[in-house]
């Protein structure tokens, strides 16, 4: 825990430098144990506990419980899952629109697979239609419902997507919706007052060495009231571009945390929230170790970041985890 005063001096700044503060602040978990180092790797909530899963590689599932402030190795993935947005329905882990195999053409992960915190076991869920299999996309959870956004069909090769689509766990039945307005991959999704906001992200296309700079700037909306998506304007694209970025729905904003481009070796630490109600961007406080390719969570009504990788591409890879709380 920082002592006092250096909070304090940190709120200071915060003033100083325009951010948005109430007393928001970033702070470095010190469990007495560490989680295994893994990238392109999701973290979800569950039974009142965090789960780190997947990565590159075949990677334990590592368990965080809050109350011991301790990590436990569970569980490996029964196959290298990686490139996901994982979601939780019914306390168990969904593992869908990821990717496993090799860059530059990693493969589309072809079924759901669902993780069992309590039993300690993954099993093998729902196909995915061939037609709609794809890799690095956006998923979500809302009324029951699982949904997947955008992505790319071939590893970093080429092959984006527009695809939106919904599943019901509950009947094992996919369902295709409206196309976003734009395809993207390396990206994550947030839902907000019943509206999907779809930021950061990029046009992967290895086959003509143009990765890393084919960042995304618009912000597109699907309103599920209207079921239809619309742009913001162009006054509210991302501010600081980036792809394998973190989004989350965290006090009546979207946050959009870390992420890789090409503007600078190191992964990014920036974390930038819009405000539906005003229709502004808003700088928060930056994270200590910029990251991408990992996922935020929602736990205690506080944001946890864990893993990941500093700089862009592949590595370092990181096992670090920070704490957002107001």
């Amino acid at each position: 825990m920082k002592p006092l005063y250096q909070k304090l001096a940190l709120l200071i700044a915060l003033h100083a430098f325009g951010l948005h503060g109430s007393a928001q602040i970033w702070t470095v978990s010190e469990p007495e144990n560490l989680p295994e180092k893994r990238h392109e790797n999701a973290m979800a909530a569950a039974n009142g506990k965090l789960y780190l899963l997947g990565g590159r590689g075949i990677k334990p599932v590592d368990e965080y419980d809050s109350k011991k402030d301790s990590w436990k190795s569970l569980a490996p993935s029964p196959i290298e899952m990686s490139h996901f947005q994982a979601v939780t329905y019914k306390n168990e882990i969904y593992v869908l629109g990821a990717f496993t195999g090799g860059y530059p053409h990693e493969v589309p992960i072809p079924d759901i697979y669902i993780f069992n915190p309590v039993k300690n076991e993954w099993r093998k869920g729902a196909s995915i239609p061939e037609n709609r299999r794809r890799g690095a996309a956006g998923a979500f959870v809302l009324n029951d419902k699982i949904y997947l956004v955008c992505g790319i069909q071939d590893g970093h090769w080429d092959g984006q997507v527009t695809w939106f689509d919904e599943f019901d766990p509950a009947t094992g039945t996919w369902k295709t919706l409206p196309d976003a307005p734009r395809p993207r991959d390396h990206v994550q999704v947030a839902v907000l007052d019943d509206k999907l906001y779809v930021a950061g992200g990029r046009l992967s296309t290895a086959r003509i060495n143009q990765v890393l700079n084919t960042v995304i700037k618009e912000v597109d909306v699907y309103d599920f009231k209207t079921g239809k998506w619309t742009t913001l304007d162009a006054s509210n694209n991302l501010p600081t571009l980036r792809a394998g970025n973190t989004t989350i729905a965290y006090n009546n904003r979207i946050l959009v945390i870390g992420g890789e481009s090409d503007a600078h070796v190191e992964a990014h630490n920036e974390v930038e929230a819009f405000n539906p109600q005003t229709r502004k961007w808003e700088r928060w406080p930056s994270l200590h170790q910029g990251r991408h390719g990992t996922q935020a969570v929602l736990f205690n009504r506080k944001v946890y970041i864990a893993a990941g990788s500093a700089n862009r591409g592949g590595g370092p890879e990181l096992n670090d985890m920070e704490i957002l709380d107001k």
